[in-house]
This record gives C-alpha cells, sequence and structure tokens, in this order.
C-alpha cells in the first residue's frame, strides 16, 4: 500500500520507517535539514530491536507525492493549520487519514454520540481548516508510544523496548486500509492494534502527559532526575490523579494507579517532547497536550488545582521565552 506520513519528526519518521520496513511503499513530507537528509541517505533508526534505515519518497510539497492510500499526520497540534492548507494532493475520496498525535484531538467530539456529539474544538482547529480539508468520514484516531529523539538530520534514536500505534475509528470502526497499514507497521517491528474506544486510549496516555510534561519543563530534566524530589513525585501523582478524574467526568473510566505510574516514571531518563522543543528553540506545543484537557474538565465540572498551577507556570515559561504556540 501507498502511505504517505505528514511530519517527519522523531515520531513521524519512526513511523515512516517501520511502514517501509513492513513493506507498505512510504513517502514523507519533511522539511529543512531533515528533508535534506532523508533524501541523500533515508531515515536510519536506532532501536532495541533493531537499526535500520529506510530510503522513503520526500518532499516539502505533497503534490509532488500524489494520491495515498492512507496518510498518518504526526505533527504538533499548532501546525494542524498547516496540514490543512497542503493535503489536498494526498487524498483521493476513499484515502482514510489517521492523526498519530498528542493530547486531545480536534475530532474529541466526532461521532461520539449523546449530548456533545459533533461539538467543534476551535482552540484546536480555528476555523475549521482540518474538518473542510479532511472531514470527519475520514478521519481515524491514534495514539503512539515510542520515547524517540532525533540525534541528527534523517536520524532517530528510540528508547523504549517497543513502541507501538494504537488506531481506532471514532465511531469504533475501521475498514480496509486501516487494517493494512496496522499490518504494515507490525510487520515493520511496531505494534499497531486497532482499539473500539480510541477516546479512551488517548486519555490513557494524556494523563501522563498532563502530569508530567509541565513538571520536566518547569524543571528542565528528563523524568528520571525530575521525579527525583518527592514533592515533585506528589505533584505528580495529584495531578495524574486529576487527569484520571477529568477523563471520568468525560464517561471515560481509566484502570490507572497514579502512585504506581509516577514509580514507574522514576526510572525513565526520557526528556517530554515540551522540553525537547524547549531546549531545540522550537514552539511548543501546548494546547491540545495541556490546555484542552483543562478546558474540558471546566466542561465536566472537575477541580483540577494541581494541574492549573502546574500548566499555568508551565505556560508562563513557555511565553517567557517566546516559545507558546497558539493553533494555527
Amino acid at each position: 500500500m501507498k502511505v504517505c506520513v505528514f511530519g517527519a519528526g522523531a515520531i513521524g519518521g519512526h513511523v515512516a520507517a517501520r511502514l517501509s520496513r513492513g513493506g507498505a511503499e512510504v513517502s514523507v513530507v519533511a522539511r529543512g535539514a531533515n528533508l535534506a537528509a532523508i533524501r541523500e541517505h533515508g531515515l536510519t533508526v536506532v532501536a532495541r530491536d533493531a537499526t535500520f534505515t529506510a530510503r522513503p519518497a520526500a518532499s516539502a510539497d505533497p503534490a509532488e507525492l500524489g494520491p495515498q492510500d492512507a496518510v498518518v499526520v504526526t505533527v504538533k497540534g499548532h501546525q494542524l493549520g498547516g496540514v490543512a492548507e497542503a493535503i489536498a494532493p494526498l487524498l483521493r475520496a476513499d484515502t482514510p487519514v489517521a492523526f498519530v498525535m498528542n493530547g486531545i484531538p480536534w475530532w474529541y467530539f466526532d461521532r461520539h454520540g449523546g449530548a456533545l456529539d459533533g461539538t467543534a474544538l476551535p482552540s484546536l482547529d480555528p476555523g475549521g481548516a482540518v474538518r473542510r480539508a479532511v472531514g470527519v468520514e475520514r478521519t481515524v484516531g491514534g495514539v503512539v508510544y515510542s520515547a524517540c529523539t532525533i540525534t541528527a538530520p534523517g536520524r532517530i534514536e528510540v528508547e523504549n523496548e517497543r513502541s507501538r500505534v494504537v488506531l481506532g475509528g471514532l465511531d469504533g470502526t475501521v475498514g480496509e486500509p486501516v487494517r493494512a497499514l496496522s499490518a504494515a507497521l507490525e510487520a515493520g517491528g511496531m505494534g499497531c492494534p486497532i482499539v473500539p474506544d480510541i477516546r479512551r486510549e488517548v486519555w490513557a496516555k494524556l494523563v501522563s502527559n498532563l502530569s508530567n510534561g509541565p513538571l520536566c519543563l518547569l524543571s528542565r530534566q528528563g523524568l528520571a532526575a525530575t521525579l527525583v524530589d518527592p514533592a515533585i513525585r506528589e505533584a505528580a501523582r495529584a495531578g495524574l490523579a486529576e487527569g484520571v478524574a477529568i477523563a471520568r467526568g468525560l464517561g471515560i473510566e481509566l484502570d490507572v494507579d497514579p502512585a504506581a505510574r509516577v514509580e514507574a516514571s522514576r526510572t525513565t531518563v526520557h526528556k517530554p517532547s515540551i522540553l525537547q522543543d524547549m531546549e531545540a528553540g522550537k514552539a511548543i506545543e501546548m494546547e491540545a497536550m495541556l490546555l484542552q484537557p483543562l478546558a474540558l474538565a471546566r466542561m465536566a465540572g472537575v477541580p483540577t488545582p494541581v494541574l492549573d498551577l502546574v500548566v499555568g507556570l508551565a505556560r508562563k515559561a513557555a511565553e517567557a521565552t517566546g516559545q507558546y504556540a497558539a493553533a494555527a
């Protein structure tokens, strides 16, 4: 199958390389030094299970890549406006688009069912640009677990034992192209289960990002170093508990023990992506991962005093360096 990965950063590059290794005909939308390196040397992945190089087609212009059997979007939330402007040449009428991104997705209430069905989240998709360009009918939800870093243009190092992408339809169903996408990722060594409730998966990951991300950004250190301090561990535990409460307020029960998850994180040296972006001088993705979850907490009537404090401070830190990025 022909698959284009839109956004070849650490996550997108890793996904693209795994798809290629699994037998898909892969292309990537990339830019700058990363694009030049992929064109010249390919994408090299250094992981615990293998070190390998893939050679996808690469361009900054989707029109050069043409219509695809599936598209995987792996950009940061504030870059979705650029996806909306450029994605059309990659799409046929039946091309699914999997948004494999962190945080609350723009489509969260689409095909949700109940009183909130179809509720738009304009802070994540200003003006409905993505909704118009892609369409809810093409959209597939995705959650990724892959602790990886670009160590040089075109080179990605993966820290965790086994990465995975979780896919799911907005109404719980997917078509054959999504199953083929899952099979290609599995064949390439990246787990890719298809689940009936993708929103639950969104929250299962988000509660950790929501708690740990701001703390690491404020400490300027990875998880293990940040969580050495007992007071910070308690803040992380309380933040996780508040995240679980937000999910519950929205009708999603999570099997998460906040204390146990914090203890597990104490051995993780990886730096969250928002800290990596701050250190690299890039715009920091906050809306989907940090601010929108708290807006949903207000909608659900769930108090979040610890998260309000740490997220507020993290936003101030990003604003102070000029790196806070709103959706565009």
